[in-house]
């Protein structure tokens, strides 16, 4: 028998997770939730391509569905634990779950993007796939980009929660392993750190040179708010202040209008907020392994020869 639908981890995921209140790692929910769908050895040991088991799959599947409905949260890497919203739902959903709200959790919140700012500017496109097309009339190719946007989205969502879980200083040593991925710098060593010496609020130096003439200043904090012109015009005054011409500034949150604006009117800043950071992240593989999937196509030429 095959592994159950991740729609079907949902309600015992939940149950794991109303049994813990503080929160409880995500390796006891995955175990929880299999004893509760008696999922047998063979089960148990189906893997998905990348190597993992589909039981476990398929319970995180389910705990993102519950993050956008706004019942769960990850407290920290690998910790969930269900939110105040969650546990009053419950009170009002008690179980046995009915089809009907199991199937709300899991199909009505796939669109729906995790806390932002809500006045935050978005400086690049969401990414969310657009399902104006049922599946019964989508090709494979469309039900393959939307899967593709929909794993992409759920990827995004992890590598921001663990951004905002690291210490500082690893952060900032992430956000300068994006950047000379990127190819700012000929080598790691010409990206320094150095946040915590109150230069102005610059966190890293990047040398594009190898004697260090040209420099890129780099700010990169985890806002719990919008980034606003202040913060910007501060910054670029420590710009000046350094005889810098240019600058970054990397937020985990966004920016309000004002500060884009600011970002604009002005030479040699530029600005990364929390989701652009991410998606760098992802197409750069940093903090994040990628599996190649190939995908076969008739080769017409062959066949007029």
């Amino acid at each position: 028998m095959s592994v159950p639908t991740y729609d079907n981890f949902i309600e015992p995921v939940l149950r794991v997770l109303q049994q813990s209140p503080t929160g409880v790692a995500a390796k006891e929910v995955y175990e929880g939730a299999a004893n509760l769908l008696h999922l047998d050895d063979s089960q148990r040991n189906e893997l998905i391509p990348s190597g993992q088991p589909v039981y476990k799959n398929r319970a995180g599947w389910a705990h993102d569905r519950l993050k956008r409905a706004g019942l769960s949260q990850s407290l920290s890497r690998g910790k969930w634990c269900l939110t105040e919203a969650g546990f009053n739902w419950l009170k009002q959903h008690p179980f046995p779950l009915s089809k009907a709200q199991v199937d709300h959790l899991a199909f009505d919140f796939i669109n729906v993007k995790l806390t932002t700012p809500t006045d935050a500017v978005m400086l690049d496109d969401d990414g969310v796939p657009d399902t104006a097309i049922s599946p019964q009339t989508s090709s494979p190719d469309d039900r393959l980009a939307e899967a593709l946007a929909e794993i992409r989205g759920a990827v995004a969502t992890e590598l921001l929660e663990n951004l905002l879980q690291v210490s500082p200083n690893r952060f900032e040593v992430i956000v300068l392993d994006v950047l000379h991925k990127l190819g700012y710098g000929g080598h790691r060593d010409d990206l320094q750190r150095v946040g915590g010496t109150g230069d102005g609020g610059i966190d890293g130096i990047i040398s594009l040179d190898k004697l260090g003439l040209e420099k890129v200043y780099v700010q990169a904090k985890r806002w719990q708010g919008t980034v606003g012109r202040p913060e910007l015009q501060a910054f670029y005054g420590a710009l000046a202040g350094q005889k810098a011409k240019r600058g970054i500034f990397i937020t985990t949150s966004g920016f309000t209008a004002h500060a884009v604006e600011f970002s604009r009117s002005v030479e040699g800043l530029v600005l990364i907020d929390g989701n652009r950071l991410v998606n760098l992240m992802m197409d750069n593989e940093v903090g994040v392994t990628s599996q190649q999937i190939k995908l076969p196509k008739i080769d017409m030429d062959y066949f007029e020869q």
